[in-house]
């Protein structure tokens, strides 16, 4: 059983060594870990640093990539290093590595696929009251959303097997986290979560500039993966919304129009019934072709998962340091030099 620990990480030379100090070298039910760091295009000396304090792979990207794909980059390498289990932590010391053992025992005991590990936010010292409470209704909209119970959506401490990480397409640029939960809720994969003690954060959040900028981009993230999933239902929400104030304006139109006054001076109401009907039928039609569409994208997705086991195989087998390149490079680069952006540590565990 092979776990691999997968780090991304940006301009964070000053974090990693504690980071990857607090790594377990042993866990029971584990045969080998490795530690994965993915350096997302940083500027300072992380990949130095990474290679320096242990890790065994260290995965450079030329560009920077956001953490979302940096994420879902880590999880392809994992993946192709023969994971059979994968842990993401973050590089700012935000989470010990203390508790990796027992965030992958759910796994170990053919429990759950996918763990997440839950901060406590509401006893969390160091979050204002605004931040928890963002936190607990933007967890509860996910929760809803993606019809599971996990209460911490947005902690970025979680564990994979290798069936839920060849499962999982992150889509968006701007976080994994809550994509990647709506889509193991949609997709059926088993969840699981525990409490852990989270470390107080070094630093704010290079994810967004203000709490409504993270409102606004978190908002429209699950709206989209939403109506990836559920076109239908989005379509028809909306759709039944306009349709109905059709109706309603309608209505007042025909009630004036017999009343004794016979209609005069009401016929704008007529035209935005009107209007309104033939928008939320349309509306309606889009729905119903956007499901026809999501049909198609899950047999896609299930073709790509195939795909992923023809090419990797089921359970983890050697390093596959060989086929790791980096994925997500835009720059026209042959093939010996797309392999040659992973660097094995000089001092692995």
């Amino acid at each position: 059983m092979k776990l691999v620990i997968q780090i991304p990480c940006y301009n964070e030379e000053e974090h990693l060594p504690k980071v990857l100090a607090e790594i377990p070298r042993e866990i029971p039910g584990i045969d080998s870990i490795e530690v994965l760091v993915i350096d997302d295009g940083s500027t300072d000396a992380s990949a130095e640093v990474a290679r320096a304090h242990g890790a065994h792979h260290v995965l450079h990207l030329k560009r920077r990539r956001g953490l979302a794909q940096v994420f879902y980059t880590g999880l392809d390498a994992s993946v192709r290093l023969g994971a059979d289990i994968i842990v993401n932590t973050d590089a700012d010391n935000q989470y010990p590595g203390a508790e990796i053992a027992r965030l992958i025992k759910p796994i170990l005991e053919g429990k759950a696929e996918m763990v997440i590990g839950d901060r406590l936010v509401k006893d969390l010292a160091h979050f204002s009251l605004t931040k928890k409470l963002l936190q607990s209704w933007g967890s509860w909209v996910v929760r809803q959303v993606s019809n599971t119970a996990i209460p911490d959506t947005t902690s970025g401490f979680r564990a994979f097997s290798r069936d839920a990480a060849m499962r999982i397409n992150i889509i968006t640029e701007f976080t994994y986290t809550l994509e990647s939960i709506i889509q193991a809720g949609k997709k059926r994969i088993p969840l699981a979560h525990i409490p852990i003690q989270a470390n107080e954060t070094s630093r704010e959040s290079r994810l967004f500039t203000s709490i409504p900028d993270y409102v606004k981009k978190s908002v429209s993230t699950i709206l989209r993966i939403y109506s990836m999933y559920e076109p239908l239902k989005m379509f028809t929400y909306i759709g039944s919304v306009v349709f109905g104030a059709g109706l309603l304006v309608s209505i007042r139109f025909l009630y004036y129009y017999f009343s004794p006054e016979g209609g005069v001076g009401h016929v704008q109401s007529l035209i935005l019934a009107a209007v309104l009907l033939i928008v939320g039928f349309q509306i309606l039609l889009i729905g119903m072709l956007s499901d026809l569409i999501a049909s198609n994208r899950k047999l896609l997705e299930d073709v790509l998962y195939r795909m992923k086991l023809v090419q990797y195989g089921r359970r983890g087998s050697g390093s596959g340091r060989h086929l790791i390149a980096d994925r997500a490079s835009e720059e026209s680069e042959s093939e010996e030099d797309a392999a040659g952006s992973l660097t094995a540590g000089r001092s692995p565990r």
